[in-house]
């Protein structure tokens, strides 16, 4: 693998692995160059245990000479943000003081990568307690930019070659942004279809385990390995999802879409400002979509669609619920290390503090009726996954069209649709209803092969 040469995908890595023409110990290494060439500048990672993965990639590589092959994740180097524990690893959470506080045992998330044969490499950087001050990471494209955040060291690691995936988590738009500003891809779950257990949490109604990866279909491999029942809440069983207040959902059947797909757009999403690039881009993706000569035997038909009356304020009820959950969560430790709290998270808190128990309840009231009324609206609902290419380094970009799919817990996919003239990635999202991850994938898929855009890596720093 060079450095002409694209980010090499699960999809390419496995079959080579089951053939034996490459071994796990070899794509190892592979990401660990990668790693010495980029790191030094982008600053993806927080904790890296070479060693370890180097014997657990030995161990791999001997379970496939003896015939055992766990399935694609085989041998496959995948990162950890780091708010979600690995055992004998320390879950930092970008603070300072828990900086050598090492897990006593793997998040649920990560036992299911382990057991699927996954190398966990290491933990890569999060904002403070995954919130919006901005990290030390650099976005790989420009390293005068953000890489979003908070999940920022799992989304550059990825775009960089250095793991094949990552883990992260989204509250607002942590897993959306970042993998968008750094043009890689995301998956943001079904509420509760990944289990939260050994992730410190931010706002436990919206918490959510995701993944980075270099394209849609790795998405799906990762997520299939870390789906499943939640511990106590048994939010996804027997073919029935359940949404955040436990209203039940059954999985949909193969739907017969024929030779199209039925997408949907809305112009009434926000008032907020989009860059014109973002704009552009938009419409070009549309035009491809539905040009005449099909893809795959298929073709999109997009219609305009409105979101339910009240929508424009999800946003704004999405931060009461999430500044009142963060108080509860680091009321008592920020009373004990009020140094180790920066300004953004901090002001959350007292945020949180201050509201009203009424209006926390207003809040919830709006959140459950608003879950259940989007589903009826549309199957697939495409949206800019950023308002534009990545900002500057002193924030971690706006989630505003990021919040409400948190807020309801609906599954939604980014990918890259093209570049701004600089060389900045700009990105899609696609939302779903709740529980169709397995629909919502494939129409994301079939994007990507309609759009053709070539794998790039980022320009080795200078």
């Amino acid at each position: 693998m060079t450095n002409d040469e694209g980010p090499l995908t699960i999809q390419d890595a496995a079959p080579l692995i089951r053939s034996g023409s490459l071994t796990p110990s070899d794509l190892l290494e592979q990401c660990l160059n990668r790693i010495d060439v980029y790191e030094p500048h982008v600053k993806a990672w927080v904790y890296l245990d070479r060693e370890r993965a180097r014997k657990d990639a030995a161990r791999l590589t001997d379970e496939l000479k003896s015939g055992t092959n766990r399935g694609a994740l085989h041998g496959i180097p995948i990162g950890i943000k780091d708010i979600i524990d690995v055992f004998d690893m320390p879950t930092g959470c970008g603070s300072k003081l828990w900086a050598n506080s090492y897990a006593r045992q793997d998040a649920t998330c990560v036992e299911r990568l382990r057991q699927a044969g996954a190398i966990i490499l290491g933990k890569t950087v999060t904002t403070a307690y995954a919130y919006l001050d901005p990290p030390i990471t650099r976005n790989p494209w420009n390293l005068e930019r953000t890489p979003g955040g908070s999940s920022s060291g799992s989304a550059a690691a990825v775009a960089c070659g250095m793991c094949l995936a990552a883990l992260g988590t989204q509250t607002g738009g942590s897993l959306t942004r970042p993998a968008s500003y750094c043009g890689v891809c995301s998956l943001k779950p079904t509420y509760g279809r990944v289990s939260v257990r050994g992730v410190l949490p931010l706002a436990p109604s919206l918490d959510h385990v995701g993944v980075i990866a270099n394209c849609v279909r790795d998405l799906a491999v990762v997520f299939e390995s870390i789906a499943g029942t939640v511990e106590g809440t048994a939010m996804y069983r027997h073919n029935v999802v359940r949404d955040i207040f436990g209203r039940e959902y059954p999985e949909p059947e193969e739907p017969d879409y024929g030779k199209f797909w039925f997408l949907d757009r809305t112009d009434d999403f926000f008032e907020s400002p989009m860059d014109p690039s973002m704009a552009n881009a938009l419409v070009e993706f549309s035009r491809r979509l539905t040009a005449d000569t099909p893809v795959a035997n298929r073709t999109a038909a997009i219609k305009p669609n409105r979101l339910p009356e009240g929508f424009s304020t999800a946003s704004a009820h999405h931060r009461t619920v999430m500044a009142v959950e963060a108080a509860v969560v680091h009321e008592e430790r920020r009373l004990r290390h009020f140094d180790d709290y920066p300004l953004h998270i901090a002001g959350l808190i007292e945020t949180g503090l201050r509201t009203p128990a009424v209006e926390y309840a207003r809040a919830k009231d709006f959140q459950r009726k608003l879950s259940a009324e989007m589903p009826l609206r549309f199957r697939f609902l495409i949206l800019p996954a950023t308002t534009g290419p990545a900002p500057s380094p002193e924030t971690t970009g706006a989630p505003v069209f990021n919040a409400p799919w948190s807020f309801v817990g609906a599954p939604t996919v980014s990918f890259p649709i093209g570049v701004t003239a600089d060389g900045l990635p700009l990105a899609v999202q696609i939302v779903s209803k709740i529980g169709w991850e397995h629909e919502l994938l494939p129409v994301a898929e079939w994007c990507e092969q309609v759009l053709a855009l070539p794998r790039r890596l980022p320009p080795v720093p200078r």
